[in-house]
């Protein structure tokens, strides 16, 4: 069996309402550098007790984890392995929203507005991903995408 190194980007092969309007493509890449960047912005902000450096370091590895592996899933060398990779970023996506809903319940931060939009944009990337998933397969089942939804 040969395997090939295919290319599966996800970056500019959709766009998004607003982008679409203006012209500009969507770029899930730099989209999902972003997120990482304000969970690491975040987790800086915790508070130094035992709690918050243990949530702290585990929503700063599960939130940063799907930029590299976005990264991962696009030189996928098969379907089934860029389904598995994007399946990783899908994971520590919904790792990352209960670490957030956490920081909210105890609560572990002021500002809750930033982190309620972290949640936000957390439950966006899950559809983005989940949509991906179920793209993916259903490309390789050779099924419609209406047999899929029924």
């Amino acid at each position: 069996m040969i395997l090939r190194n295919v290319q599966r980007p996800t970056s500019n092969a959709q766009r998004s309402e607003a982008n679409s309007a203006n012209g500009s493509a969507y770029d899930l890449e730099e989209r999902l550098l972003n997120y990482a960047a304000e969970i690491v912005r975040l987790t800086e902000r915790l508070p130094h007790s035992r709690a918050g450096n243990h949530v702290a370091s585990q929503l700063l590895r599960s939130g940063t984890s799907p930029l590299p592996n976005h990264g991962e899933a696009q030189a996928a060398e098969s379907r089934s392995d860029f389904i598995h990779k994007i399946s990783i970023c899908l994971k520590e996506l919904r790792e990352s929203r209960r670490w957030l809903r956490l920081i909210l319940r105890i609560p572990l931060t002021r500002e809750e507005n930033k982190t309620q939009s972290l949640i936000l944009e957390t439950e966006e990337l899950i559809r983005i991903f989940a949509k991906s998933i179920k793209t993916a397969k259903a490309a390789g089942s050779g099924r419609s995408k209406l047999d899929v939804e029924r």
